[in-house]
């Protein structure tokens, strides 16, 4: 029987497994926890979220929506153990961490098709092979890549949010709602005047950070801000980012607060929240000592601190074709964020058309084209575009999905448009696959 070897069992290398499997094809997958882990992770299980436990908006107006609905029309494990996991997150997809990993890594170890394989790879094994190793692939192993690449591969710094428990929130200071009240009230809201926001500001934009060998401001993905980054390009950038207050109305006052802090729910419990927009890499007291200017965590119990790790990526544009194999060696694909998708959901469908590309090619079958019409498509025609003259991580948006044939009038109902006339597609191609 035919059989792949997958590297990584993150998001997208989890996907690619489940893919190849439920086609019947023989999988390998190596995974390196809990033999080596990088300073992100912090548990043995696959698909382990490092950052944040969101995985954006779920609305078919947005582009990460229609991705996601992409991914379940297509039997994906992912969407399937986000949907069984999901947490209070308003118009978003947030999960509990920890029962996400669970489900993920059970249905691999179960299946009669996958063989787990725990401990570091440092070569390239021979025959088909999917490399998800991550954006925090071991330096062997980078090396390698390197090699293999002619020296193509980058690195930008990815940063992750401190996780705060609810009780310590003084809710006299906040309180429950979404924005624009959409949905159900998720979020804890807290919120500061003018005086609380500018001085926070200031220590913010001094605070000490943590030593980060050869980090740079000009490298950090820019949609991986760390918030003391954000802090020194103004005194305002806080407020139009992650801190905006539009469409927040303090039940106390009627009127939206001059800046606000929002916290999300991290677990299924509800005792954990994490504070969105804060990736850092301030040293731990100093994180502690500015983030408890906010009135609403002034008693704050911090049970993570934000951390700042590095992310490798690749220039995909020279190395990969749109269905993420290495075009001088077509047996090779990647999948992940190290092909300059962005995000989680990007990194699982990057997986999703990998696997499912090296299960048709096991089995002898033709490769299937994901248009540019579909979410899916448009991301691997994007990393794989060769006009790309600057090639920077990217998260799916409608501006790289093939445009409508016709006139629509509105956002909104142009965005529904697009994501209807993919869904068809993608209907289609389900029932081929």
């Amino acid at each position: 029987m035919s059989e792949v070897k997958v590297i990584g069992a993150g998001l997208a290398g989890s996907e690619a497994a489940w893919q190849l499997a439920k086609r019947g094809v023989k999988v390998k997958l190596y995974e390196m926890k809990p033999d080596k882990r990088t300073p992100a992770h912090a548990s043995d299980g696959f698909a382990e979220l490092v950052c944040s436990n969101s995985l954006r908006s779920d609305e078919l107006t947005n582009a990460v929506g229609l991705l996601k609905e992409e991914m379940r029309r297509l039997d994906s494990l992912i969407m399937r153990a986000a949907d069984l996991n999901k947490v209070p997150a308003g118009g978003a997809l947030a999960v509990d961490r920890f029962s996400f990993s669970k489900y993920v890594t059970d249905a691999l170890s179960s299946h009669p098709n996958v063989e787990i394989i725990r401990g570091e790879v440092s070569e390239i094994p021979e025959g088909r092979v999917i490399v998800a190793s991550g954006p925090l692939t071991s330096d062997s192993l980078a090396e390698k890549i390197t090699a293999l690449t002619g020296g193509d591969g980058l690195n930008f710094y990815d940063a992750v949010a401190p996780i705060v428990t609810l009780e310590s929130v003084d809710m006299e200071s906040a309180w429950f709602a979404s924005r624009y009240d959409k949905g159900t009230a998720d979020y804890v809201n807290c919120p500061m005047t003018r005086e609380e926001y500018d001085s926070f500001v200031k220590e913010l934009a001094s605070a000490e950070e943590a030593e980060l060998h050869g980090f740079d401001d000009g490298g950090v993905f820019e949609g991986c801000m760390p918030v003391e980054v954000m802090a020194r390009r103004g005194l305002d950038t806080l407020r139009y980012g992650p801190l905006k207050p539009v469409g927040l109305k303090d039940p106390k006052t009627g009127r939206e607060p001059y800046a606000v802090v929002q916290l999300r729910m991290d677990n299924s419990e509800g005792t954990l929240y994490n504070m969105v927009g804060f990736q850092t890499h301030l040293k731990f007291p100093e994180q502690r000592r500015v983030f408890k200017m906010i009135p609403a965590l002034r008693n704050a119990e911090f049970v993570r601190y934000g951390v700042m790790h590095r992310n490798t990526y690749l220039n995909s544009p020279r190395l990969l074709d749109d269905l993420y194999r290495l075009k001088k060696e077509p047996r090779i694909s990647f999948a992940g964020q190290m092909t300059g998708v962005e995000g989680y959901v990007e990194s699982a469908a990057s997986g999703l058309l990998a696997g499912l590309s090296a299960a048709r090619e096991a089995l002898g079958l033709d490769p299937v084209d994901f248009p540019r019409e579909t979410a899916i498509g448009a991301l691997g025609k994007y990393v794989s575009d060769e006009s790309i003259y600057d090639f920077q991580p990217m998260n799916v948006n409608f501006g790289i999905i093939a445009p409508l044939d016709h006139r629509v009038k509105g956002k909104r109902n142009k965005n529904a448009a697009i994501s209807e006339r993919s869904l068809g597609i993608i209907d289609e191609l389900a029932q081929k696959i």
